[in-house]
């Protein structure tokens, strides 16, 4: 006669079994519930828009979500809530999976260990890639720029290094003021661009000083998210009224 611990998994496998294929997004919102209280169908959209989760959709429009799309769900959520890790660190970690690499950690060495995640997806995904790193000569040579840029960089502020290294931050910005070089545009130029920068994320922590002043996963979670996202929403009001008064110029 079977055990309880054999009787156990004939119960998971019928279950299993019974599961159905696809979903729709109220069977997924069933599905996740449990584990996550303050799932909703907006969330489940919000994290879609991001690409975090990609559903199929039927002829209608209509989302079908696999069983893979809700173990990707899931494990999205658990780090959010366990590890209080911005959306933007989440997907590129996935992004790192789907091009077929095996990251090895989070930025900082940070290890990945989220509840509520499937075992087979937990395998698969143990770790989120670590931030690469730089020194002078790495950037240079990564970005292709001349030594007395990267320098020029560096004494207008416009880059940092703290403890002597520089990250991917610092080297998009070398490439773009390559670019802008290209152009006539030198970095003694673009030093408003550092202290307009500065006013942006002063801009940010006051209006996420509410949430973030809370020391619960969930809020530090929301106020990195929020932060990110009021960031996109300044830049796409920065290029809206720089490009508005180039269409002024042409016409």
């Amino acid at each position: 006669m079977p055990g309880p611990e054999a009787a156990r998994r004939a119960v998971g496998t019928a279950a299993e079994r019974a599961r159905p294929r696809v979903l729709n997004i109220g069977q997924v919102l069933g599905d996740l519930s449990g584990e996550f209280p303050g799932i909703s169908a907006s969330k489940i959209r919000f994290l879609e828009e991001k690409g975090l989760v990609a559903p199929q959709r039927t002829a209608a429009g209509y989302r079908k979500y696999s069983i893979a799309d809700v173990e990707r769900l899931r494990f999205v959520l658990a780090l959010q809530r366990d590890q209080y890790l911005p959306l933007k660190v989440i997907k590129d970690y996935l992004d790192a999976i789907d091009r077929g690499e095996r990251p090895e950690s989070l930025p900082g060495g940070i290890t990945l260990s989220p509840r509520a995640v499937s075992e087979q997806l937990a395998d698969e995904l143990a770790a989120r890639t670590r931030a690469r790193l730089f020194t002078f000569d790495e950037l240079v040579a990564e970005s292709g720029a001349t030594p007395e840029l990267v320098q020029s960089l560096i004494s207008f502020g416009l880059i940092t290094a703290p403890a002597q290294q520089y990250d991917e931050h610092a080297l998009k910005v070398v490439k773009a003021c390559m670019q802008l070089e290209a152009h006539g545009i030198e970095p003694r130029h673009l030093r408003p661009f550092r202290a307009a920068a500065d006013r942006e994320l002063g801009l940010v922590e006051r209006a996420i000083a509410p949430v973030a002043s809370r020391r619960d996963v969930a809020s530090k979670a929301r106020a990195a998210e929020t932060a990110r996202e009021i960031s996109e929403l300044c830049l796409n009001l920065h290029s809206a009224l720089v490009n508005g008064q180039i269409a002024r110029m042409e016409s």
